[in-house]
């Protein structure tokens, strides 16, 4: 059974709609102030529309940093940081791009007043050292706001008592020896929380420990008990005897807790396979 439709929380745009118009006047005061330090008159209304051409690109790619925090979330593995330092660079060329173009429009083909904002090296790269802190900004917003203006997500019980499934043809592994410090170490397989994929390497998660096995998620997907190991992510298994608290998340994913307190995603493309095991009710 799926999870009923929450409605819109439209308290989230409302606050990036009010940080970015309270942004907007302060960013024109101090476009205003510099001018008149280099002995340049600007009047308010040009430094408003230099402003806003900045301001809404920045709201048209709010819903792409929303989209990258949810497909790689910083608090969730320390790489993905990398991901989003590499993501500053596309978000300062549109950004840039985005500005010169509304401002070419709104003063060259509206007012039919000249603008100059050259695309040059020299520019770009100007941009590129606001946008960093930009970008870090609009990130830290995107993190807080999720989980303290949200409202949380009702938890759903998970029924854990598997469906009967025809007995494998052939006994499954109980335990893995792993090498760990020059040692053998046995993993107990009904001990694994969940299992994570990692290039041609598996990460075994048990507890606060993880092992590192050489095998294919795939692999081992179809080695274990699928009545105790579900796929919920094209990089995750979990042990559904493991999971504690399903609860929506966004664009239709939910999001699994398990008893060591990790938080696993649960794709929707993998729900189904999910609920065969662990009936979802609200």
């Amino acid at each position: 059974m799926s999870p009923p439709a929450r409605s819109v929380d439209w308290r989230v745009p409302a606050v990036w709609a009010v940080l970015l118009t309270v942004s907007v006047f302060a960013h024109a005061h101090v476009e205003i102030a510099n001018e008149t330090a280099r002995g340049v008159r600007m009047s308010y209304g040009t430094a408003l529309a230099i402003q806003i051409s900045s301001h809404l690109v920045v709201a048209a790619l709010v819903p792409a940093i929303y989209w990258l925090h949810r497909r790689w979330p910083i608090a969730e593995r320390p790489r993905n940081l990398l991901i989003h330092v590499a993501a500053v660079v596309p978000f300062s060329i549109a950004h840039t791009v985005g500005m010169a173009a509304l401002r070419f429009v709104w003063f060259g083909g509206i007012l039919g007043e000249t603008h100059s904002f050259p695309l040059t090296f020299d520019r770009m790269l100007y941009e590129f050292a606001k946008d960093i802190i930009a970008y870090g900004l609009l990130s830290a917003g995107t993190v807080a706001l999720r989980h303290y203006l949200s409202p949380p997500a009702p938890s759903l019980v998970v029924e854990t008592t598997p469906r009967a499934e025809p007995a494998p043809s052939e006994p499954r592994p109980e335990r893995f020896a792993v090498r760990r410090k020059g040692r053998e170490v046995m993993v107990e397989v009904a001990d694994i929380d969940w299992i994570e994929a990692s290039g041609n390497y598996a990460m075994l998660h048990v507890g606060d420990e993880t092992f590192e096995i050489r095998s294919s998620l795939t692999r081992l997907e179809g080695e274990l008990d699928p009545k105790r190991f579900v796929r919920v992510h094209k990089s995750h298994l979990v042990n559904i005897a493991r999971v504690v608290e399903v609860t929506p998340w966004v664009s239709g994913d939910w999001r699994i807790r398990l008893q060591s307190g990790a938080k696993v995603n649960l794709s929707r493309r993998y729900r189904q396979r999910f609920e065969a095991l662990a009936p979802v009710r609200a």
